[in-house]
């Protein structure tokens, strides 16, 4: 029984896990379009956001943003507005 219950616990705490991730990267896609949109960029359906690690930096985040119209690179620094270059 002790066996049955430590499995379904450490089902219910990865699926919890796996869940937070999906939600991270959708509220981070829908942020971005978010933020892109009030500076006059047009992403009415958000497909997907990567966090590209090559280009980020402490303090200093860039993003690739899917959108049904465009892909965008978004660099983002605290407290100033994002830098948005259209890729596609």
């Amino acid at each position: 029984m002790l066996r049955f219950i430590g499995f379904a616990f450490g089902v219910l705490l990865l699926g919890g896990l796996t869940g937070s991730a999906a939600r991270a990267q959708e509220t981070a896609q829908s942020l971005l379009a978010i933020q892109i949109r009030a500076q006059g960029f047009s992403c009415d359906k958000p497909l997907g956001a990567t966090r590209d690690a090559k280009r980020s930096k402490p303090d200093y985040e860039v993003w690739v943003l899917r959108c049904d119209n465009a892909t965008y690179r978004v660099r983002r620094a605290p407290d100033l507005p994002a830098k948005v270059q259209v890729i596609r």
